[in-house]
């Protein structure tokens, strides 16, 4: 029996099988549940905060769109400027005031392992919305979840992540959900900007098959799904190094209907130019539905960790 009341959602190596499989369940029940109904009002009366200490657009607006269709209101922030923080306040002590209001935290910051400091100095369950160049639990399981609905199922496929895989938050967290269902894992990246050697190298350990590359059209012409991710400008000390590799790779219209044009084509977004406006319309495209999967799979995880279901 699955049971993930009060437990913190941290990151993508967190979860068995079981687990993702009773998340994404509860997400189509709620995706199919929102097709004819505007509000499922199971968290009335529950308070969510949402800190934002760092930028977002999809993660804080669907955390809080989730949070407003369960019935549950939302306070929080999205400039850390203007909060204490500016003063100096520690990030802890910032984590245990919001406690003293909420019933739950959904929080974003520009530091790896700020959501585990804040899920130990708060009694409200915490879902990380993203730390740093860590990692993104609750975005690798909406990727996952889109990923089912788009190819009728994940088992098998191969999944190719392209891009900034050094930064990038989104793929580190997928990859730990990946590996449960045999997916074939291709990296496509600037050799600066490789998958950690510690993550691949664990992949492989757990017997997942793994490719390295730099040649993205050998990448794409055997993908199910292609998995798009921006250069990171944020990450980057030396500007002119992000200058040198933003363009490494770009998809086009011409290069996927030559190449692969059945594949499934996902980017957690903002896309600077890696992405042109051209596949928009391909049938493959699904980044905006992807990004709609978003409402739904956190109204599931936040049913689930404040034990509405």
């Amino acid at each position: 029996m699955v049971n993930f009341k009060g437990v913190d959602i941290l990151d993508g190596a967190q979860f068995s099988r079981e687990e993702i499989e009773h998340i994404l369940a509860v997400t189509a029940e709620f995706d199919n549940r929102l097709k004819t109904e505007h509000k499922v009002a199971l968290a009335d009366g529950y308070l969510m905060g949402a800190l934002f200490f760092e930028p977002s657009t999809r993660t804080r607006l669907s955390f809080e769109a989730a949070m407003h269709r369960l019935g549950g209101d939302v306070i929080g922030f999205a400039d850390a400027g203007a909060t204490s923080a500016k003063k100096g306040e520690s990030l802890s002590d910032t984590i245990r005031s919001v406690d003293q209001y909420v019933d739950l935290i959904a929080m974003r910051h520009p530091q790896v392992g700020a959501a585990r400091v804040a899920a130990e100095a708060a009694e409200a369950v915490v879902l990380n919305g993203g730390d740093g160049a860590g990692q993104h639990p609750t975005q690798a399981l909406l990727d996952l979840y889109t990923i089912r609905t788009e190819r009728g199922g994940i088992d098998g496929k191969t999944v190719v992540l392209c891009g900034d895989l050094k930064h990038g938050r989104t793929v580190h967290a997928g990859v730990e959900l990946y590996k449960h269902y045999g997916c074939r894992l291709v990296f496509v990246a600037p050799d600066q900007l490789r998958m950690p050697d510690e993550i691949t190298a664990s992949l492989k350990s757990h017997g997942v098959v793994v490719e390295e590359t730099t040649n993205l059209e050998h990448a794409l012409a055997d993908a199910d799904v292609f998995y798009m991710t921006r250069i990171q400008k944020e990450r980057f000390a030396d500007p002119a190094e992000y200058e040198r590799l933003k363009g490494s790779y770009i998809l086009n219209r011409e290069l996927i209907e030559r190449v692969n044009p059945g594949v499934t084509i996902l980017h957690p977004l903002p896309r600077v130019d890696e992405i042109a406006t051209d596949v928009d319309d391909l049938s493959g495209a699904a980044y905006f539905r992807q990004m709609r999967n978003g409402v739904t799979t956190r109204m599931a995880l936040i049913a689930l960790v404040l034990g509405l279901l």
